[in-house]
């Protein structure tokens, strides 16, 4: 079963092991009355700050430790944060990496992808595209695949954020947490197991989970938006979706507009650079897409930070 193959009990186990491989990320509490909601306290993960510049480094990583890896090496599709982290993690295990993007992955990520070694082949627009390019090479080749968000390692090292985030912030109340395939609400879901409010977070030009949610099972969606090199996979991962079903409490819907504000305001306010999907979670809250109650002890995970630079208006 799924559940028992991304369980706390297992992301327990892996984290461990990839511990001294990934960082132990910050979190930081503002007072909500500085961004316009008092009197709410707010929490933020910092995972930007993770290796490779996202919290997909730790799904690579339990994925390279607890599988074999053949002589091929390992291949990735990805929009680009996890391609950075498998060529990283690649490089951390001294194996060959061969990734695939689409031609709307972030400058920053095709840049960090080549600096960590890895075997870079930009195909197609899409995230889609590069998947069955990837599926393609490991055809060919028998590279070992790793899949961004539809695996159970993938899975389990993500939630190994959840379990950081319960001994940083035990009285956390509610989790605000960006979604593209899921890999990353489905392992802290996993984890969390109802012990505390997930709520998730989706740009209204990439509705994966949404669309699940409503259909009953995964379904393709629309792929665009600002956030489309990290938040637009089309449909959202067969494994994510019934552990998501069971622990997530809601899913809302983010515009783009909202999802560059919050990047302003995380700047503003903080001097913290979030690329958009990374700055997803927190639109959410500012925005009044979710409304937390009065005093309520909120987490926004800030996923990523791979973009190249700083450009806000005043």
């Amino acid at each position: 079963m799924i559940e028992d193959a991304v369980s706390r009990a297992r992301i327990a186990a892996v984290h461990p092991r990839i511990a001294p491989h990934i960082r132990r990320t910050p979190i930081v509490e503002i007072d909500g009355a500085d961004i316009g909601l008092d009197p709410t306290r707010v929490l933020l993960k910092l995972e930007q700050l993770q290796h490779s510049g996202s919290f997909k480094a730790r799904g690579a990583f339990v994925n390279l430790i607890m599988r074999q890896v053949p002589p091929a090496g390992v291949v990735a599709a990805s929009g680009g944060n996890h391609g950075a982290a498998v060529a990283y993690a690649a490089m951390r295990r001294g194996v060959a990496a061969k990734i695939f993007v689409p031609s709307i992955s972030s400058r920053a990520n095709v840049q960090r992808i080549r600096d960590y070694g890895a075997d870079l082949v930009v195909v197609g627009e899409r995230y889609a595209d590069a998947l069955a390019a990837s599926e393609a090479w490991v055809a060919r080749s028998g590279a070992l695949s790793v899949h961004a968000y539809d695996q159970a390692e993938t899975l389990l090292g993500q939630g190994t954020i959840g379990l950081e985030l319960e001994g940083q912030a035990p009285n956390l109340e509610t989790l605000l947490v960006s979604v593209g395939g899921g890999g990353l609400i489905g392992g802290i879901a996993a984890w969390c197991a109802g012990r505390i409010r997930i709520v998730g977070v989706e740009p209204e030009l990439a509705p994966t989970l949404s669309r699940a949610l409503a259909a009953g099972g995964p379904i393709d969606a629309e792929a665009g938006g600002i956030a489309a090199d990290s938040l637009a996979p089309r449909r959202v991962g067969e494994r994510v979706f019934p552990i998501v079903e069971r622990y997530v409490d809601r899913v809302v819907l983010v515009t783009d507009q909202a999802i560059r504000h919050a990047q302003e305001t995380l700047w503003r306010t903080l001097r913290v650079v979030a690329e958009p999907g990374g700055a997803a979670a927190f639109a959410a809250l500012i925005s009044g897409r979710y409304q937390p109650r009065s005093g309520e002890r909120v987490g926004v995970l800030l996923s990523g930070g791979n973009t190249i630079a700083v450009s806000f208006r005043r």
